[in-house]
């Protein structure tokens, strides 16, 4: 499955040294992008129509990170080549016209550049003239160390992406709030930089003999370390699949205390987790662009009786908060929904928006039976999942082999092709939506925090300053729904934005109120104004620069 058209590798050699010129040119501040500001000077030369060129970034800018990389600006360049020689410049054009032969594309004609370039590097030349003149000049070696971009760091005021802006509105506002009321210790990990810059994550949860490793495979086109399928419980641990230079098992222990890695909140979870974690690292064109999360089978029937050494839901729920989709695998022959099932569904409250749902294996039974099968599933998830709408149930046969049409006549073969193309276009569309999912999600925590503040200093408050505190935090501690109600009322909050009472009380358990911070109207009024102006401001600095 093709992801995203990677046209920088359509590129012959000599049209990506000459790309290669032409975007260090184009990137001002030279910080390996092409921000908005930089392409509106730079695409110019190439003299087409604005409406043409405000199609040519929004495919470039697939991701609206707001800037292109080389990769994408080769894109867009060649996008303009096309556009220039009369072809119609749409979303598809990359991946659909077959006609267009990438290696022969010439790059397009930029009035101006090649004298702009031919004086750049006379100059150039006489500089490493005058330099190779002077004695006391710097070795070529050692004036290389000092010149390379690589070693360039984007200093906390520069901001040329959506994600850089809110890494620094994390930083600067929300972060503050956060620490002074202990919201990594109720709620969630304090944030790092590798949070923001990970790649999608899409996760798998299901039963045990679901498919959940055969449908990694099946989107891999083969096999990645550590993955074992069989009939029994064959997946003992969460694996995460990603993109990696070459093929190899990392141990969770290392994995967690990596910075570059997106998964140091897990260390929360303790030793008896993180040895049942790994990461499975592959070089993969679609791993460039997502990360997969396989999961242990949820247990049923007398297995439930078996603990595990981790909370599982716990983990499940930490992971559904990183994830941008996540999948539900049922097969038809196992409809029911264990109790260990209902809380990891449970477990994915406020996350319903990435949820699908996914009958796998569905060529087992046939058409008549796949009917009642389909019923019964919408009725079990109707009495877990408890909202009224329908969710997006997809049916399929996630493996390598081919259709049983014996069990499913041509009708349900057609059928399931569809489905699949469906499940299929809703992964492709992930990538694109990456950066929209950031700042959806960055929005829920910061209101996530708000809350969580209101909560902590309204405990606070209730405490007496001198006697009876003992008895005032156990009365508190009792009737904390009675308090959600109050805070909800003082400051006029939606009922639906508050946490779990029961996971709260038991966190609350360890902690003595009076030591809590009072409220703070300046940090919540900075929060407020951040999500009243500065993310909006945000969002309007990058976005498509000829709108």
């Amino acid at each position: 499955m093709e992801i995203a058209s990677n046209s920088a590798g359509s590129c012959s050699r000599e049209q990506q040294k000459v790309y290669q010129e032409w975007f260090d040119y184009a990137d001002s501040d030279g910080d390996g992008r092409v921000t908005g500001n930089d392409a509106i000077k730079f695409f110019s030369m190439s003299t087409l129509p604005r409406q043409d060129l405000k199609q040519v970034w929004a495919i470039a800018d697939s991701k609206r990170q707001g800037y292109l990389g080389l990769n994408e600006f080769i894109t867009a360049m060649q996008l303009v080549s096309l556009a220039q020689s009369g072809v119609e410049v749409t979303h598809d054009v990359l991946t659909s016209n077959k006609e267009v032969d990438f290696q022969s594309l010439n790059p397009p004609r930029m009035e101006g550049l090649d004298v702009i370039l031919a004086k750049k590097a006379s100059k150039r030349k006489s500089n490493d003239n005058e330099t190779n003149g002077n004695s006391k000049g710097q070795s070529p070696a050692s004036a290389s160390w000092f010149t390379s971009k690589s070693s360039k760091k984007i200093p906390l005021s520069s901001v040329t992406s959506v994600t850089d802006g809110l890494k620094r509105l994390y930083i600067q506002k929300l972060k503050p709030l956060e620490v002074s009321y202990r919201f990594n210790d109720f709620v969630s990990p304090l944030l790092t930089n590798s949070d923001f810059d990970a790649k999608p994550m899409v996760m798998l949860l299901g039963q045990y003999s679901t498919g959940k490793t055969t449908f990694i495979k099946h989107l891999l086109k083969g096999s990645y370390p550590g993955a074992h399928i069989g009939p029994e419980p064959t997946t003992d641990r969460f694996v995460v699949v990603m993109s990696g230079p070459d093929e190899r098992s990392i141990p969770g222990n290392t994995v967690a205390v990596q910075a570059d890695m997106p998964f140091n909140g897990l260390t929360t979870f303790g030793t008896s987790f993180l040895s049942k974690f790994e990461c499975s690292q592959m070089p993969h064109p679609l791993l460039e662009h997502i990360t997969f999360v396989d999961t242990p089978g949820v247990l049923s029937g007398e297995k439930q009786r078996t603990q595990r050494a981790y909370e599982f839901t716990s983990v499940t729920s930490w992971f559904a908060a990183k994830c941008d989709l996540i999948l539900l695998l049922f097969d038809p022959h196992k409809l029911d929904i264990s109790d260990e099932f209902k809380r990891v569904i449970s477990s994915l409250r406020g996350h319903d928006d990435k949820i699908r749902v996914v009958l796998n294996k569905a060529d087992q039974v046939d058409t008549q039976q796949l009917m009642r099968v389909y019923g019964a599933l919408m009725w079990s998830l109707g009495k877990v999942l408890n909202t009224p709408e329908v969710v997006r149930v997809y049916m399929g046969s996630f493996n390598d082999k081919p259709v049983n049409v014996a069990a499913t006549g041509p009708l349900g073969k057609e059928l399931f092709e569809k489905e699949q193309e469906d499940l299929l276009s809703d992964l492709k569309d992930i990538p694109k939506k990456a950066c929209d999912r950031k700042i959806n999600e960055f929005v829920k925590r910061a209101r996530a925090a708000k809350i969580h503040a209101y909560i902590i200093s309204h405990l606070r408050k209730e405490m007496p300053s001198m006697i009876g505190k003992a008895k005032t935090q156990q009365r508190l501690m009792d009737n904390l729904d009675d308090e959600f109600g109050k805070v909800q009322k003082e400051h006029h909050l939606p009922a639906g934005d508050f946490p779990n009472v029961e996971q709260f009380r038991e966190t609350l358990s360890g902690y003595s109120f009076d030591k809590f911070e009072r409220l703070k109207p300046k940090m919540i009024q900075s929060v407020d104004d951040m999500l009243g102006y500065d993310v909006p401001d945000l969002l309007k600095n990058f976005r498509n620069p000829y709108d």
